[in-house]
């Protein structure tokens, strides 16, 4: 029985030493000394991990700092690092804790989603939103962007191009804004319909991410903002100034829509042409957007709560327009041809009723 008694005490003892050697390599990992990426990574592999350039995001950094709580001791997370992991996330889409274990982060998940909610929130700050992502506001900044366009298209009278695009989010909670199923979207999955309007350079100059996926486009269009900006520019004489939009919106003299089923070769079928290829630049604009950061991806699904998944769509969209704004290089080598945008066509014949 002595005997016996020896061997449990033993491997008593032996478990406890494990057990200790694994919670050393816990505290190792938990407090391992991030790898400072501005000085590991070339410009070109920066670019690619975080999709802005070095200059770009110390810019940033410095721009969100006032928003950000600094660390309070010496093993807190930096402001740099706080910066450096949201931008992963938004870039790759991936799961929080992949992230946190990267070694740039070496951070646990809880504090990967502290580091998303505070960037966000400092991003989705009125005065830093307003400045990046920024409706003409002015007679020379209408016929700027106006200019542009007929440059580019040959067609005066174009400020914008509208369309919405679906980003899948988890089925939300009971708690949240709407009914979880008002989030399930004509496609069977759940998500955001986010409007987006688009400048001739692929720039957003409007973003509205607050509707669940069941709404349709022209009901959020009806009541946004700009909708009531396009008509009082109408009323007061400013009538060549106009929006495209596809068949889903109604025809109005400061929204144009396509022409239904005009004959090939003729004066109205050439002009749908043209009317196809500049709206298309929209569809272009959405895919660079969540080919440039991953997170918005239909495959990739947003896991949190929609207020916060608005929010992040709107950093996105700020992020998008300083890569635009600096012709940051496309991530070219991750595009591919089968990847779901989140664009809902429409049938032009089934909304005919539309533009009456």
């Amino acid at each position: 029985m002595e005997h016996f008694l020896n061997l449990n005490y033993i491997q008593a003892i032996n478990n406890l030493e494990i057990m200790e050697e694994r919670q050393d390599d816990v505290d190792t990992i938990r407090f391992h000394e991030p790898e400072n990426a501005f000085d590991i990574l070339t410009e070109r592999a920066f670019v690619k991990k975080f999709r802005l350039t070095k200059g770009l995001v110390n810019i940033l950094i410095d721009e969100l700092r006032p928003y950000l709580e600094p660390p309070s001791r010496k093993s807190a997370i930096s402001i740099e690092r706080k910066v450096l992991t949201a931008l992963r996330i938004f870039a790759s889409g991936s799961y929080q804790q992949d992230i946190g274990e990267n070694r740039a982060s070496s951070l646990s998940q809880p504090s990967v989603s502290k580091c998303i909610a505070e960037v966000c929130d400092a991003l989705n700050m009125p005065n830093i939103f307003n400045k990046h992502v920024r409706f003409p506001s002015s007679l020379n900044e209408l016929n700027h962007i106006r200019q542009e366009f007929t440059n580019v298209y040959g067609i005066p009278g174009v400020i914008g191009i509208i369309d919405c695009t679906h980003v899948a989010i988890v089925p939300p909670k009971a708690d949240g804004p709407y009914p979880e199923h008002i989030y399930v979207n004509r496609k069977n999955y759940h998500s955001i319909n986010v409007q987006l309007i688009c400048d001739s350079n692929m720039g957003i100059i409007n973003v509205n991410a607050k509707y669940p996926g069941s709404t349709h486009d022209s009901y959020i269009w009806r009541r946004s903002a700009i909708s009531t900006i396009m008509e009082q520019m109408n009323n007061e004489g400013m009538r060549s100034y106009y929006l495209l939009g596809d068949s889903g919106y109604a025809l109005r003299p400061w929204l144009m829509t396509p022409l239904n089923n005009p004959e090939p070769n003729t004066p109205e079928g050439r002009s749908n042409e043209w009317f196809s290829k500049t709206r298309s630049l929209i569809e272009r604009t959405n895919g660079l957007l969540k080919m440039r950061f991953r997170c918005l991806l239909k495959h990739r699904v947003l896991h949190y709560h929609p207020i916060k998944a608005s929010k992040i769509i709107n950093a996105c969209v700020i992020l998008h327009n300083i890569c635009i704004k600096n012709n940051v290089p496309e991530p070219i080598d991750e595009i591919t041809n089968d990847v779901d945008l989140g664009m809902h066509y429409v049938e032009e014949n089934h909304l005919n009723h539309l533009n009456k």
